[in-house]
């Protein structure tokens, strides 16, 4: 595999097609240059995010320490029925239809 510097944002086809043979994948060449584009992609969003400068940000362990305000949880009934079912394929008095998909 060519050495380029850890820094590259950029992934050749040859680099594809050499990590396929040696993982014994099938890649063609067409999909080899999809793959590196991909992955180019990839590593140049990688790099714009480690240059971000998280200087105050504390790590987040998990998801649950992060505070979110809930609104209350309060049943309305102000369903417009007439306008919900106005968008779907098939209505009959006042049931959705659907495919039959259980013979």
């Amino acid at each position: 595999m060519s050495q380029q510097p850890a820094t590259s944002d950029h992934v050749s086809r040859e680099e594809i097609l050499e990590v396929a043979n040696l993982a014994r994948l099938g890649v063609d060449e067409s999909t080899a240059d999809s793959y590196a584009d991909d992955i180019s992609k990839v590593l140049k969003l990688m790099h714009t995010l480690s240059n971000v400068d998280t200087t105050d940000i504390k790590p987040l362990a998990n998801i649950h320490e992060a505070c979110q305000e809930l609104r209350v949880d309060v049943a309305e009934h102000n369903i417009n029925r007439e306008r919900n079912q106005s968008v779907a394929p098939a209505v009959e008095e006042g049931l959705y239809l659907v495919p039959q998909v259980i013979e």
